[in-house]
């Protein structure tokens, strides 16, 4: 059996009163949850300059009378917005969570980096490397309150996105070498539709920044025929058991938590991964 626990996004049991989502979560056989405040809590202004450490504390404190870890607050922004003011406002909203994380029992923040073509309309001949510049110095900012606070950023890669690719993952973690940062892993946006490539793209990354894995992802590729598209984790085409044996080797223990995914399916998935042998 795979020494790896499973989780789900906070929000996949809806957005409900905190009472709520923490008895149906805890219905279930999660480990732990990926709590995006927002988009889960219903009852709770957790809106901008509303956290506090009591609030924190508070909302920590029910999910862990439900025998349900935060495992990570995920605050995905829009790290690369054209417009600066937005920009600045989502970095704000990300260094509050940094700042609030181990009151509400998470180690780690976590968000993608920013979709590649953000500046191709304004600057088709240098939009990349536009994106990429105005990445790493968010990731300065955010790595730098880490620091304070003791927790991680929590940086996911994905085939559309600024981080693409394994080796533009490596870059990153070479030009901003802070030990707060570390790569929330999902291979499937990694592979996006190259699906024939999943496994140099798997050992890719592993190779590259295994190391450096704080948090999985997992779900699945399906064929539709006409396009490419994720599903529940386990029964497409996406190599799971060699992927699940290779991060067991890696990190030990790891929390991954399952996408694509509805609560009534939750426990025969998680049996199902737990069942899988190294071949």
């Amino acid at each position: 059996m795979f020494l790896i626990r499973f989780g789900t996004l906070a929000h996949t049991a809806g957005c409900l009163p905190l009472h709520t989502l923490t008895s149906t979560l805890q219905a279930h056989d999660i480990d732990f949850v990926q709590l995006a405040l927002t988009k889960a809590i219903q009852d709770i202004d957790t809106s901008p300059g509303k956290l506090s450490p009591g609030l924190a504390n508070y909302i920590g404190e029910q999910f862990d009378k439900a025998g349900i870890r935060i495992g990570v607050l995920g605050c995905y922004i829009d790290p690369i917005h054209p417009d600066p003011a937005v920009r600045r406002a989502e970095i704000n909203r990300f260094k509050e969570q940094l700042r609030y994380a181990k009151q509400f029992g998470a180690p780690m923040v976590a968000t993608e980096s920013g979709g590649l073509n953000t500046y191709q309309a304004s600057a088709p001949e240098h939009y990349e490397e536009i994106g990429w510049q105005t990445f790493k110095a968010t990731l300065e900012e955010l790595a730098e309150e880490a620091e304070k606070w003791g927790v991680f950023v929590g940086i996911e890669g994905v085939s559309t996105h600024t981080l693409a690719t394994p080796a533009h993952m490596r870059r990153i973690l070479d030009e901003v070498p802070s030990s707060s940062i570390g790569v929330v892993f999902d291979p499937c946006n990694l592979i996006g539709e190259d699906l024939h490539r999943q496994d140099e793209i798997v050992d890719s990354a592993f190779n590259l920044f295994g190391d450096r894995i704080i948090l999985a992802h997992l779900k699945d590729i399906y064929d539709d025929g006409d396009i490419i598209r994720h599903g529940v984790p386990g029964r497409g085409l996406f190599h799971t058991a060699d992927f699940l044996n290779k991060l067991q080797a890696y990190k030990p223990m790891i929390d991954v938590s399952l996408e694509e995914i509805t609560l009534p399916v939750f426990n025969e998935t998680a049996a199902l991964l737990h069942s899988l042998r190294s071949s």
